[in-house]
């Protein structure tokens, strides 16, 4: 018995050191902005943002732990201020998207709340102020001609949309990224950015997530981004790094 346990002892701590080690190993990429960078924020919207949107209850505190309201409004001043192209990947569900024959699981809720409905592309009616619009704080910044908004995302990834191509075409090749939500829609337009060739940066705390039971899906996105992405920053690492 005893030497069994000592046996489970020292792999245990074999273990933890060799974990250890590894993640102090891993590294560091770096991520340089240049002229050739831009901001993406994706669903600035009132569905994810604003306590009366559909989707508060399951993510809002995550936004409030993350401060994500006000470091995404940071994001857009420093967009701004130092002449950093932004481009906005909203989220719509038109009439048409509820006759789809499958989804999967956070599809289907969002199509039973009613997330981010419209009518059809081409029909506002109805827009000003409902979840699909923007959170009110943010419309002065993305009114702006230097902002691009471009078609929108139907799942959770820039698959869908004109993202990239509107990316390329302003010859932009590094992004940094940031908005809602963390684990799904950024997560996913940070591994399909990186899959066609973008280098991704992620503002970790101008995200947000929803938290179920036995479900954190913050702290999933935290720990992608930082597995996956070129460069984790705070919001506050980011004013820093850009007024320096």
């Amino acid at each position: 018995m005893k030497i069994t346990f000592i046996k489970s002892m020292l792999l245990l701590a074999f273990l933890t050191t060799t974990t250890n080690d590894l993640f102090a190993q891993l590294p560091e990429p770096g991520f340089v902005i240049d002229g050739n960078t831009a901001i993406v924020i994706t669903d600035p919207q009132n569905d994810f943002l604003s306590p009366d949107g559909v989707a508060w209850g399951a993510v809002g505190e995550s936004v409030m732990e993350n401060n994500t309201i006000e470091n995404l409004e940071t994001i857009f001043k420093l967009g701004e201020k130092h002449d950093i192209p932004v481009f906005i990947s909203p989220h719509y569900y038109y009439e048409h998207d509820h006759v789809w024959k499958f989804e999967g699981t956070l599809e289907k809720l969002m199509h039973n709340i009613s997330m981010f409905d419209r009518g059809d592309q081409l029909n506002v009616k109805g827009f000003e102020g409902s979840g699909a619009d923007w959170l009110p704080r943010y419309k002065k910044y993305i009114k702006k001609d230097r902002v691009v908004v471009t078609s929108p995302h139907k799942v959770f990834g820039p698959e869908s949309n004109d993202l990239a191509l509107q990316l390329r075409k302003q010859k932009i090749d590094k992004v940094i990224l940031a908005g809602m939500s963390g684990n799904l829609c950024a997560e996913s337009h940070m591994r399909d950015l990186i899959e066609a060739g973008f280098e991704v940066a992620v503002v970790g705390d101008a995200t947000g997530s929803a938290k179920l039971p036995g479900l954190d899906g913050n702290q999933a996105a935290q720990t992608n981004y930082k597995m996956v992405s070129s460069k984790v920053y705070t919001t506050m690492d980011l004013v820093k790094e850009l007024d320096k």
